[in-house]
């Protein structure tokens, strides 16, 4: 698994969890769209971690960068 994500979009995808988080919490979201929501929070924590996006390599992204 190569790595294909940048820096700036793994704190981006990192802060967007955050902020999912932070309106359950104040009670913005429930229901059904909050466990959409923390789904999506999860998935974005995992790809931020191992810095590899399963979308990306579909689509043939790479915001890494890489020595040569």
């Amino acid at each position: 698994m190569k790595k294909n994500m940048g820096g700036a979009d793994r704190i981006i995808r990192f802060v967007l969890a955050a902020v999912i988080g932070l309106l359950y919490w104040q009670g913005i979201i429930e229901g059904t769209l909050a466990y959409v929501l923390f789904a999506v929070a999860g998935i974005f924590v995992l790809t931020s971690f191992v810095s590899f996006c399963p979308l990306y390599a579909l689509v043939g992204l790479n915001t890494c960068k890489v020595k040569k």
